[in-house]
């Protein structure tokens, strides 16, 4: 099957945001009519982000002022499948959270109690922290090493964040920091793995030959999207570069230059 007609059988388009829809605050000129489109044509898409700095409600609010209407339905966030997960397997323990209020607070909507006393820990949450200080890196350094069995867990394991400028470190660039403190790795939960895609499936009732995973980066977006045996399409907007792509294992099966091209091939 041809590009073309393998988008326009597509039921549900998972979008990643930053690098693939929008760059920091600035949306791409498709996007809006992309998203409008695909729902005019009966199809559906939920935007799927690793990003745990914020919110679904946050979202919502970012994609409102740069005009595109959204609900917290629409999401399928990193924060959203580390609650699920926590809950799957760490249901009741309390939280130490390094992370962002707006992680902490989804957290504790999801009835964990988050913590900062370091004795009544009894998990630790690694997100995509904006607020990350120093204490938050001594808190968590001092309960990976005196608590060697303490469940470590990472919302992504993304080692940038793109922005207008270039990029700012992001969650898995501070694990690899404590990893060189304590020689301990956390469970990441977001993409690559396959649960967020899993998750929006579930809530969509589409099967993986009728999802596309859309993003700009194989080693996250691209290999969720095959672990969880759903159709990948690679944006070149974003992070990765026809090099970085020639040089990865991971393939794609479909290429890009942005996600534009999947509204030409809708309106063909």
């Amino acid at each position: 099957m041809d590009k073309i007609a393998a988008i326009k059988n597509i039921k549900l388009f998972l979008f990643d945001m930053d690098g693939t829809l929008c760059l920091g605050d600035r949306l791409y000129p498709f996007t809006s009519e992309l998203l409008k489109t695909i729902r005019r044509n009966g199809a559906d898409y939920l935007f799927m982000t690793n990003n745990s700095s914020k919110s679904a409600d946050d979202y919502v609010k970012k994609l409102e002022k740069l005009g595109i209407e959204a609900r917290c339905d629409d999401f399928m966030t990193s924060s959203m499948a580390t609650a699920y997960y926590l809950n799957k397997h760490h249901k009741g323990k309390p939280l130490y959270v390094c992370g962002t209020r707006s992680l902490k607070a989804e957290l504790g909507s999801a009835g964990f109690e988050v913590t900062g006393n370091l004795r009544r820990t009894e998990c630790i949450v690694m997100g995509f922290d904006t607020e990350l200080n120093f204490k938050k890196l001594r808190d968590i350094s001092e309960l990976l090493l005196t608590k060697k069995d303490i469940p470590y867990i990472a919302t992504n394991p993304d080692y940038v964040c793109p922005t207008e400028f270039g990029s700012v470190p992001d969650c898995g660039s501070v694990c690899d920091m404590l990893y060189n403190v304590s020689g301990r790795r956390p469970v990441f939960i977001g993409k690559p793995e396959p649960l967020m895609p899993q998750l929006a499936m579930e809530k969509k009732r589409c099967a993986p030959s009728d999802t596309a995973v859309v993003g700009d980066r194989i080693y996250t977006d691209i290999k969720s999207g095959i672990n969880a045996k759903a159709v990948t399409i690679l944006v070149l907007s974003g992070e990765t570069t026809r090099e970085i792509l020639n040089a990865s294992i991971e393939k794609p099966d479909f290429v890009m230059e942005s996600a534009g091209e999947i509204l030409t091939a809708l309106k063909r």
